[in-house]
């Protein structure tokens, strides 16, 4: 395991290289200069070189390069070329609204994916899993957004029931917080809970198709010991690794919802930063999630140990 824990590391290392130097390189060779926006329309040719200057964009390449990486490294994430503020700061006042949409999010997707798809396996061909069916087909092939202006249309305008944009924090009331991220939850979540559902009853069918399962059944165990204890337990590796695909494509779907739902997290930091190409804030954010998303397949894989014994590294 140390090993495998160590080659693991280093690779990790490598992919983080390879990110950042494709990620400096995307939006340095992308059409357009930043100091001409920063400047403005009305900007002369000698302010438009002073920002240049000032930014440091006139040193050759690797020179901004390493810079970058050796700032990124002592944990300054640069400053933002629009506001002036710090690239940090920025994201952590963005953090909590994504934060609260991304866990509420992944709660609601494996809660309802792992039990539509138990049920979906125990009772094949049944109410349930014609359900899930039509559930997936909408999941997949719905985008987001319109799944957003959906839910937006019918529960806040012409039900009144929820509102219809924004975010309060959870320092303003855990009630306010929890009923303004109802639409945008349900709206993220829809395709994840189709997605883990339909990996658990596929997961779940192959198990309980086993020998061994059809033992138990003959030895009169209980459908809760059979379902839970050990089909559960045996199709939990293709289930876990659904979960952890689901966490790292959340990621993008974030920015979506945020954007459909008027929230002020990390994605709409993104399109902002985007719309202004504001290097630092961009190049801040895809590194933090290219991070994010090695992290979580590092701790899948390595979960799979706790899952499954019989698997060694």
């Amino acid at each position: 395991m140390a090993a495998y824990l160590l080659r693991r590391i280093v690779s990790t290392i490598a992919v983080m290289a390879m990110v950042g130097i494709f990620v400096f390189l995307l939006l340095r060779l992308a059409p357009g200069d930043p100091a001409d926006i920063i400047a403005g329309r009305n900007a002369t040719p000698e302010m438009i070189a002073g920002i240049r200057e000032k930014l440091g964009l006139n040193d050759p390449m690797p020179v901004q390069f390493v810079r970058w990486v050796l700032d990124m490294l002592s944990g300054d994430f640069g400053t933002s070329i629009f506001s002036g503020r710090p690239v940090l700061e920025l994201m952590s006042q963005r953090l909590e609204p994504t934060l609260s949409l991304s866990i509420l999010t992944m709660i609601l997707s494996v809660s309802v994916g792992l039990s539509f798809g138990i049920l979906a396996a125990w009772r094949t061909g049944g109410l349930v899993d014609r359900l899930l069916a039509a559930l997936s087909a909408f999941g997949y092939s719905v985008p987001v957004f319109v799944i957003g202006y959906f839910l937006i249309y019918f529960l806040a305008i012409k039900a009144c029931w929820l509102p219809v944009q924004g975010y309060v924090p959870i320092d303003g009331g855990l009630g306010p917080w929890f009923v303004h991220l109802v639409l945008p939850t349900l709206a993220l979540s829809l395709g994840y809970i189709a997605f883990i559902a339909r990996v658990t009853r596929a997961s779940m069918l192959e198990v309980l198709s086993e020998d061994y399962m059809r033992t138990a059944v003959a030895k009169g165990a209980s459908s809760y010991a059979m379902l839970f204890h050990h089909a559960l337990k045996n199709a939990g590796v293709p289930i876990l690794t659904a979960i952890g695909i689901s966490f790292a494509y959340l990621i993008g779907g974030v920015v979506l919802t945020e954007t459909v739902f008027n929230i002020a997290g990390i994605g709409r930091l993104v399109v902002d930063a985007i719309n202004n190409r504001d290097y630092p804030i961009i190049q801040s954010v895809l590194i933090l999630t290219s991070g994010l998303y090695v992290l979580i397949n590092l701790t899948v894989d390595l979960a799979y140990t706790l899952i499954d014994p019989r698997i060694r590294y």
